[in-house]
């Protein structure tokens, strides 16, 4: 195809113009493939086709959760760095814990926070007056005490070594890590549906576009993917890479 296009979703505006029959002919295809879901585009997902195969788009609210993935990997860290500072202080690096921090305040709070949730997400939700209508002041609440112990967690994390600050920084990533377990558990089951609920078909469309352009707007590249590459390389240097370590054992007999 002759065509370059920046985006997926750019590619799905030029299709919506230029017509199903032209779309395959320029992707050399005369039919779905097969198994393809040709209900796709009635629920609100957007199928593109690539040089990799087809994908689906990748929709507002799944974005939303992708990103909460991110952040749930930080808050691993964060909980595993809490029992290892109270076990053996030297034993993490303040430098593991500084990225994270950076990450967090970068990904999560800059970013899904506030250009998302705070800017389009919470006040749609307050607007529908809904069940869910009562969550959004304590959820900018909670982002906002998070802001400070991501200030405090930068602070403490500067020197070559924790020492005295151990107990208290476990304290403080503990509390970080409950509120924002129970914080991003009612976001993905209840904010999350309730704003997908609050508007049109159009306004969702709209909006998944518009939240692609602020991660480009944001990061200058696709800020997930980033992400996730910054969130492993932490995992690495700490050793939690490997999933098998944590492995439930077995039942006592």
């Amino acid at each position: 195809m002759n065509t370059v296009f920046d985006s997926r979703r750019e590619f799905m505006k030029f299709a919506s113009v230029a017509g199903p029959a032209l779309l395959l002919s320029a992707c050399g295809e005369t039919q779905p493939p097969p198994g393809a879901n040709q209900n796709a585009a009635g629920s609100g997902e957007k199928r593109a086709s690539g040089e990799e195969g087809d994908e689906i788009e990748v929709t507002a609210v799944e974005d939303l959760m992708r990103e909460h993935g991110v952040l749930r990997r930080a808050l691993l860290v964060y909980t595993e760095a809490a029992t290892r500072l109270r076990r053996s202080p030297g034993s993490i690096p303040p430098d593991a814990l500084q990225k994270t921090a950076k990450l967090f305040r970068a990904f999560g709070e800059d970013y899904h926070e506030k250009k998302l949730e705070e800017a389009f997400i919470f006040p749609a939700i307050k607007q529908a007056n809904g069940p869910a209508a009562v969550y959004p002041d304590i959820l900018v609440a909670q982002h906002n005490r998070g802001r400070e112990i991501t200030d405090y967690i930068l602070s403490v994390t500067q020197g070559a070594k924790l020492g005295a600050n151990a107990e208290a920084l476990a304290g403080a990533l503990d509390s970080f890590v409950r509120m924002y377990r129970h914080h991003a558990a009612r976001e993905d089951t209840i904010v999350f549906p309730a704003w997908k609920e609050a508007v049109s078909e159009q306004q969702y469309r709209e909006l998944s576009d518009k939240f692609e352009e602020i991660e480009h707007q944001q990061f200058g590249k696709d800020g997930f993917d980033d992400a996730v590459e910054q969130i492993g390389g932490i995992e690495a240097s700490l050793g939690l890479d490997d999933i098998a370590q944590f492995t439930a054992p077995p039942l006592p007999k």
